[in-house]
C-alpha cells in the first residue's frame, strides 16, 4: 500500500500547523537565549565583589526585554529579573532573599560556592542548529520550538484529500429513525475525525445502500487521493464494492489480509490514480485496519518518515494462544501492564470506545503469562 504513497507537494502555512508534518529542515536563525539571562530575581554582580559578603553601589536595573546597556564595572550591582540580559561585566546573580538594599547600595552576605544563577548565550540552541527534520510531525512542543527559532511560516505537505463511504441497506444515518431491521452507521464519524487527527482532509460521502451502480456514482468523480469504502468488502452477495467499481479501472493490490478482526480488508488503484482502501462494515474491524493502514497511507502521503509506533509491554493478565491470523486485540493498559477485554467480536463499539491500545498476537503464537512482553500500538486517546 506504502510503495503508491506518493507525497503530496509542499505549502506554506503559519504556526497554527499541529499535526501537520514538515516539508523542510528547520534550522536556528540565532542563539537561543541570545545573551546571556539571568536564571532568578535577584542582582546582577561580580562574584570578586561580593565572595565574602559586602556592600555594592545599585548601578541600574535589567528587566525582561529591556537590559542594562553599560558593563558592570567593580564595587556596582544591577537590579535584575529572571530572563532578563546579565550586564557586560557580570558573572554571577545573587538571589533576592540573600540581599538587603535601600534604594542605593545593597549588601550581601558571603555568597561562597553557590551557582551563578546564569543561562548562558546559546544555552537552549546555536545558531545554525537544525532543531526540526523533514518528515516530522508537528506537535504543539515543535511548533513552540519553531517558533522559538524565530520561523512564522513552515513548509509542510499539503494535506491529503480522503473521501469516505459507507455502504449496506442496513444502515441508518444517526439521528434519523431506524427501521426495525436497521443499525445507525458508526463507522463513517469515527474514521472522518481518524483521518482529520492524522492531517487529512475528510469528505464523507453520501452513504449507499447495496446498489453497485449508486456506489460507482458515488465515487466515480470524487476530488480525491483517497477512497476509503466502508462495507461491502467480504465475499458475499451483498458485497458488492470491488464490482461496483472495476469499470473505473480498479486494479487490486491487496486481495485479503491475514489479520483479526479485518481479513476483508483490501486495496486498490483506479485507473486515474485514486487510491482506494476497502474496511469491513463492523466498526471495531474497521477501526483497527484503519489505525493498520489508513493511518500509515495518509501519514506517508504527508512524507512522514515514521508512520509505525509499536511499543512493547508486560502483560497484566495470561492470554490463550494464537490462531492463524495476526491478531489485534482491543486492550486497556493500566499500572500493572496491558490488558486484553475478554470478548473480542468485532462487532462491539463499546470495547473500542474503551480500549487505548491494540496488543499484537502473531500467527500460531503460543500462550502467553503474566509479566511477558508483547508489542502495543498505542492509541490517540486522551
Amino acid at each position: 500500500m506504502l510503495a503508491h504513497a506518493v507525497v503530496r507537494p509542499a505549502e506554506k502555512v503559519t504556526l497554527d500547523a499541529d499535526g501537520r508534518v514538515l516539508a523542510e529542515t528547520v534550522t536556528a536563525l540565532r542563539d537561543q537565549p541570545p545573551f546571556d539571562a539571568s536564571a532568578m530575581d535577584g542582582w546582577a554582580v561580580r562574584r570578586a565583589d561580593v565572595e565574602s559578603g559586602g556592600t555594592l553601589v545599585i548601578a541600574g536595573e535589567s528587566a525582561a526585554g529591556r537590559g542594562h546597556s553599560e558593563p558592570l564595572r567593580p564595587g556596582e550591582a544591577v537590579r535584575i529579573f529572571t530572563g532578563a540580559p546579565v550586564p557586560a561585566g557580570a558573572d554571577c546573580v545573587v538571589i533576592q532573599e540573600n540581599v538587603r538594599s535601600d534604594g542605593r547600595h545593597m549588601t550581601t552576605g558571603p555568597i561562597g560556592d553557590s551557582g551563578a544563577n546564569i543561562r548562558p548565550r546559546g544555552g537552549d540552541f546555536k545558531a545554525g542548529t537544525v532543531l526540526l527534520d523533514a518528515g516530522m510531525r508537528l506537535d504543539p512542543w515543535r511548533l513552540s520550538l519553531a517558533a522559538a527559532a524565530g520561523r512564522g511560516e513552515l513548509s509542510v505537505a499539503r494535506r491529503p484529500r480522503i473521501a469516505v463511504l459507507a455502504t449496506g441497506e442496513e444502515l441508518a444515518t444517526p439521528g434519523a429513525a431506524a427501521g426495525p431491521f436497521q443499525i445507525y452507521e458508526s463507522g463513517g464519524a469515527g474514521l472522518l475525525a481518524m483521518i482529520r487527527r492524522w492531517g487529512g482532509l475528510a469528505t464523507r460521502l453520501t452513504p449507499t445502500g447495496d446498489n453497485a451502480h449508486a456506489i460507482a456514482e458515488a465515487v466515480r468523480d470524487v476530488a480525491a487521493d483517497v477512497i476509503v469504502t466502508v462495507g461491502g468488502a467480504s465475499v458475499g452477495d451483498y458485497d458488492l464494492v470491488k464490482p461496483a467499481i472495476a469499470p473505473l479501472g480498479l486494479e487490486l493490490d491487496v486481495e485479503t489480509v491475514n489479520v483479526r478482526p479485518g481479513k476483508p480488508t483490501w486495496f486498490g488503484r483506479l485507473a486515474d490514480g485514486r487510491l482506494v482502501l476497502g474496511l469491513p462494515g463492523n466498526p471495531a474491524s474497521a477501526f483497527v485496519c484503519a489505525e493498520l493502514f489508513l493511518r500509515p497511507l495518509v501519514l506517508a502521503l504527508q512524507g512522514a518518515t515514521h508512520p509505525h509506533r509499536m511499543e512493547a509491554a508486560r502483560l497484566a493478565e495470561p492470554l490463550p494462544a494464537n490462531g492463524p491470523r495476526e491478531h489485534w486485540m482491543r486492550a486497556r493498559i493500566g499500572q500493572d501492564g496491558v490488558t486484553a477485554f475478554r470478548d473480542q467480536d468485532s462487532s462491539l463499539v463499546t470495547v473500542f470506545a474503551a480500549a487505548d491500545a491494540l496488543l499484537r498476537r502473531l500467527p500460531g503464537a503460543p500462550a502467553a503469562q503474566r509479566g511477558e512482553t508483547v508489542d502495543i500500538l498505542r492509541l490517540d486517546r486522551a
